[in-house]
């Protein structure tokens, strides 16, 4: 069962006849981390037929010139998401955040993979912001998504498709199938919900623990919120959490 977090609800709402699907954060993982903000975005009309060059671009020189003067381990966006790790009892130069992932291999190849132009718009939108930025299919999502403490019979299907069970304690996210869909938080997204090319319907979710994290993620959800609109015809609905509203509620 979803933990039952306290305080007033993001609802958005498309339609009458649709079912509702719910994000939030478990009560354990607020109290823990009281430093996190996280930016939450729902999108319908999702195609994989549009071109996001001129936007990978300016994203990517933005990120270019914050690795010429600082490694990726140097920025204050990473070390954030580092002392979280560790705090998680995971060695952070073994499993590093997908941000700081991305931004390693950028610096290394100067340009990241071409997968789905939804997915490659938000890779670059993360390196500019060093930022996580996760991105589910909302038709894979079993009613809610709840960034929890696994209990251990949890499964999750890696991207060439075995699968695994986290053990107890681990952060994920967490349907109500009991699925994972990312594991260690923002190391590694589930092969199950990932953006394909029929995918229309997205959830999308940046989080951010360093100091100025609020200014931050607004800016990176009003950036994304831009961005889906100039590209796709969708209306983006999104909102940031917190502890007094840490539920964001949509119909799909």
């Amino acid at each position: 069962m979803i933990g039952a977090a306290k305080g007033r609800t993001a609802v958005l709402h498309d339609g009458d006849d649709e079912v509702t699907v719910r994000f939030q954060h478990s009560t354990d993982i607020w109290r823990d981390f009281p430093e996190l903000v996280p930016g939450v975005l729902f999108a319908k009309g999702i195609t994989g037929d549009v071109s996001v060059d001129d936007q990978i671009a300016r994203f990517g020189e933005l990120a270019a010139k914050r690795l010429a003067t600082s490694s990726e381990g140097e920025l204050p966006e990473i070390q954030a998401w580092r002392r979280a790790f560790s705090k998680m009892g995971l060695k952070p130069t073994q499993y590093r955040c997908a941000s700081e992932s991305l931004l390693r291999r950028f610096r290394k190849e100067g340009a990241l993979p071409r997968l789905h132009p939804l997915i490659d718009l938000c890779n670059a939108v993360s390196i500019a912001y060093a930022v996580p930025v996760a991105v589910f299919d909302v038709s894979k999502i079993a009613q809610y998504v709840e960034v929890r403490y696994a209990a251990g019979d949890e499964t999750y299907l890696t991207f060439s498709g075995e699968t695994e069970h986290p053990p107890p304690g681990e952060v994920i996210f967490a349907d109500a199938e009991g699925r994972a869909h990312a594991r260690r938080w923002t190391n590694r997204q589930s092969g199950h919900s990932a953006v394909r090319e029929a995918t229309t319907d997205v959830l999308i979710v940046a989080e951010a623990l360093h100091e100025t994290a609020q200014a931050d993620i607004e800016s990176l959800m009003a950036a994304i919120t831009d961005e889906l609109s100039a590209v796709w015809p969708v209306t983006p609905r999104s909102a940031i959490l917190g502890p007094s509203a840490p539920r964001f509620e949509f119909m799909k």
